[in-house]
């Protein structure tokens, strides 16, 4: 896995790309939310179940989100991995951290080959908040089975047939609603390092 560099050139690409209406069919047409815009209202549950609801006006802490594919993805155990070096720093200035997987709930620790995992697992199996924050798109029939090849079945990992993913995306989102960081890549081999998201957080913890 590799972890992208160039932060400040890619959040100033981010910043101008506009929502884009409907669900994608391939990674390269998502364009996520962007920097400056109002984080919607999402929804996902956790492993007992359990509905839990983020409403941009009543955020207590800045929020980081963090969308990845599933514990069945090498990479996404790679980069919660790497993430765990600053989880610690980002919980002790005042960020509250979500990770939101397409496992369904009872599948949320289990299914990680990454160990010694504590964080917030939620459970985005129908990719509703996926869809809310515009990163979701369709994985066409080629891509599936592809991924049966491998041993990977979406529909047994997620409980549903829609056959969707998300793009790997990292959101940061101040007290106020307002989405501060946005990094979100087509190529799901290409992650968000502990070190860049350490420093792209640093603005927002003077917002908190």
């Amino acid at each position: 896995m590799k972890f992208h560099p160039q932060l400040i050139g890619l959040l100033g690409i981010l910043v101008s790309v506009p929502a884009l209406a409907g669900i994608p069919d391939s990674p390269q047409q998502v364009q996520p939310l962007s920097v400056g815009a109002r984080a919607p209202i999402f929804s996902a549950r956790t492993t007992e179940g359990a509905l839990r609801t983020f409403e941009p006006d009543s955020y207590k802490k800045p929020l980081v989100v963090i969308f990845y594919r599933g514990g069945w993805c090498p990479y996404c155990n790679a980069q919660l991995s790497d993430l765990h070096l600053v989880e610690p720093q980002l919980r002790k200035s005042g960020f509250e951290i979500v990770f939101l997987s397409t496992d369904r709930p009872e599948l949320l620790y289990s299914s990680l080959k990454a160990t010694d995992i504590h964080y917030t697992l939620l459970s985005d199996n129908r990719l509703e908040a996926a869809k809310s924050f515009h990163v979701a798109y369709h994985v066409d029939d080629a891509t599936i089975a592809k991924m049966r090849e491998y041993g990977v079945d979406l529909e047994a990992s997620t409980g549903t047939k829609q056959h969707e993913l998300p793009v790997p995306s990292v959101f940061i989102i101040d007290t106020s609603g307002t989405i501060r960081f946005v990094y979100s890549n087509p190529d799901y081999k290409v992650r968000l390092g502990a070190d860049e998201l350490w420093t792209a957080a640093q603005p927002v913890v003077t917002i908190k």
